[in-house]
């Protein structure tokens, strides 16, 4: 099965999971009804800030929709992107408070990507590998480097960018576990 048709099937369990319709999560994420059709029937290429819009409608973190981590046979797990940033889902790790996912990003050079408020209570880190990144809420970003490390609420709008080169880093994104369907 194909990253749309794994995304798709499991988009729709979990909005069924809540008893949602299609036009409800339509609704609640600001995903036109049609895409949002199209992206449960696996023939749209889902992007980052989708996949995020209805994710934190459901309530849930990115990782909840996407292939399982690191697949067995050493083969490279599809990357999600956006308009600026390419995340890579490496590990996703859950204990009673929190889910917290494990993602390999690439930001490319000269991009920002806008990303909404994520689900209440959602934190972010950003360890650098290479480059320079500008992340956080818009109003307060910070910047980190090789071997640096970025820290930020994420349950309000925040912002990824590049502007000296592309950046390779590791994103931490932790979500307080959601209260049943």
């Amino acid at each position: 099965m194909g990253l749309n048709e794994d995304v798709g099937r499991r988009l729709r369990t979990l909005r069924q999971e809540r008893d949602l319709s299609l036009s409800e999560l339509s609704r609640r994420s600001r995903v036109g009804k049609g895409t949002l059709s199209e992206l449960e029937s696996g023939t749209r290429n889902p992007t980052l800030e989708t996949l995020y819009a209805l994710t934190t409608a459901l309530g849930l973190p990115l990782s909840a929709v996407l292939s399982d981590p690191l697949p067995t046979g050493g083969a490279t797990p599809a990357g999600v992107s956006g308009s600026a940033v390419t995340a890579v889902l490496l590990e996703r790790f859950e204990d009673e408070a929190a889910v917290t996912d494990v993602f390999r990003v690439s930001i490319r050079a000269g991009a920002v990507q806008e990303s909404q408020a994520h689900v209440p209570g959602t934190r972010e880190s950003l360890m650098v590998l290479t480059g320079t990144a500008v992340v956080g809420p818009p109003h307060d970003t910070r910047t980190a480097g090789p071997g640096a490390s970025a820290h930020w609420r994420a349950d309000t709008p925040h912002v990824y960018g590049a502007p000296d080169g592309d950046v390779e880093g590791i994103l931490f994104v932790r979500s307080p576990v959601a209260e049943g369907p």
